[in-house]
């Protein structure tokens, strides 16, 4: 399983200058590494500042690659067309990472 993971309001969120780690998330990254998945820190602030926040976070044996977001993708299947699931930062909390894992192999 592939999993790219946000930094903003995803690993941290910010009020003004003061940053603030978003615990449930942030535990949950590290529960579907342990659960096999394969993760992917990705940023609209480029790569390199994808990879500072998984540092400060305690996350960067996670992540295979940090990555900025892209802004144009050329595939030639549309993106409605991937097999694609979104999941919500709030949804960290109630979910065990080996069970997302099973649900979304069940999806493919």
């Amino acid at each position: 399983m592939i999993i790219y993971v946000d930094v903003d309001d995803t690993l941290v969120r910010s009020f003004g200058s003061k940053q603030i780690a978003m615990s449930a998330t942030q535990n949950y990254v590290r529960k579907l590494k342990e659960a096999g998945a394969k993760l992917y820190c990705w940023s609209s602030g480029g790569a390199e500042y994808a990879q500072n926040y998984a540092e400060m976070a305690g996350l960067a044996d996670c992540f295979i690659a940090y990555l900025p977001k892209p802004q144009v993708l050329l595939d030639d299947v549309l993106v409605q067309n991937w097999e694609l699931q979104q999941l919500h930062p709030n949804e960290c909390r109630s979910t065990p990472g080996d069970e997302l894992l099973d649900r979304l192999k069940e999806t493919r």
